[in-house]
């Protein structure tokens, strides 16, 4: 689930740029400018005319008297439009970096957040560099897991997601990234996985309630990725209540969840015997990230 929202192009979708009779100059210049008045940022602007053109941003500028053939204008018109109606970019693009890594993302998937780093970074400062079994729940594109993967190859990550289609989407960037430690498995949080113990579990679990108006902002995401029952907190509290049957002992549990949503995980997480509870921030200094530790 994110914890900062990309952006939104605009508050409602408009026409495509280039509809009515504003289409006869080709110039590159021209439909940049064209696409801004319709409402799209400049940074989006370039980087869907640099998708059509195959030019860098800078060249964009350089050779703005450049025309756009037809087959390429039509193109960015759809792009744009798509853009305008709030799609992400990255769908637009079908890639997202994430961890300096670039991954393939799909509607199947949520896009990555930069926020969720985070997460990434607590793991790899709590445990050793030495041989460590991580389980990464709800792995959707695989960022977490893959993350993980590629800065310790020899950690054995455990992938898990309900989804298969979102497990298709990350076993094609776990391919296509040379990425051997991380097994994929299809289930439910903690369910699918086995008896031995990990050293860690990590989530970034749906945690928006049901009813919250930020979802509108990201309609064209995965609603079942996003979105959990009891305000939020369903999927959380599922997972710290299953953790302790598959953690070793001084295992690590992390979990992203919302902004407001520290202070009832940390006092369920103490209820259930965690120790070493600690609520983490994101770089907007919002608390992102709950840390503790199975006895």
């Amino acid at each position: 689930m994110p914890g900062g929202d990309e952006k939104s192009a605009s508050g409602t979708a408009r026409s495509a740029v280039g509809a009515g009779n504003v289409a006869e100059d080709t110039r590159l210049a021209a439909l940049l400018q064209q696409a801004c008045a319709r409402g799209l940022s400049r940074l989006d602007a370039e980087l869907l005319l640099g998708r059509a053109t195959g030019l860098s941003r800078a060249m964009l500028i350089v050779d703005g008297e450049r025309r756009l053939g037809a087959a390429a204008l039509a193109g960015f018109r759809t792009e744009c439009a798509r853009r305008l109606a709030d799609e992400p970019l990255a769908y637009i693009e079908g890639r997202k970096e994430f961890w300096s890594l670039d991954l393939t993302v799909s509607p199947d998937v949520l896009v990555p957040r930069p926020e969720t780093e985070l997460l990434v970074e607590r793991c790899l400062a709590a445990l050793p560099a030495t041989p460590q079994r991580i389980a990464d729940l709800g792995t959707g594109s695989g960022a977490i897991a893959l993350a993980l993967a590629h800065e310790r190859p020899q950690w054995s990550i455990t992938a898990v997601d309900a989804s298969p289609a979102a497990l298709a989407v990350a076993r094609g960037n776990a391919a296509r990234l040379g990425l051997r430690n991380v097994q994929f498995v299809e289930g439910s949080w903690c369910e699918p996985l086995w008896a031995e113990p990990f050293d860690a579990i990590v989530s970034n679990p749906p945690y928006v309630a049901p009813d919250d108006p930020a979802l509108a902002a990201l309609r064209h995401e995965p609603l079942a990725a996003l979105a959990a029952p009891d305000e939020g907190y369903a999927d959380l509290l599922a997972i710290l209540d299953a953790a302790p049957h598959h953690l070793r002992h001084g295992g690590l549990l992390l979990l992203e969840h919302g902004n407001t949503q520290a202070p009832r995980l940390a006092a369920a997480l103490v209820a259930r015997g965690y120790a070493r509870v600690v609520c983490h921030p994101d770089l907007a200094g919002h608390a992102r990230l709950s840390e503790a530790h199975w006895p």
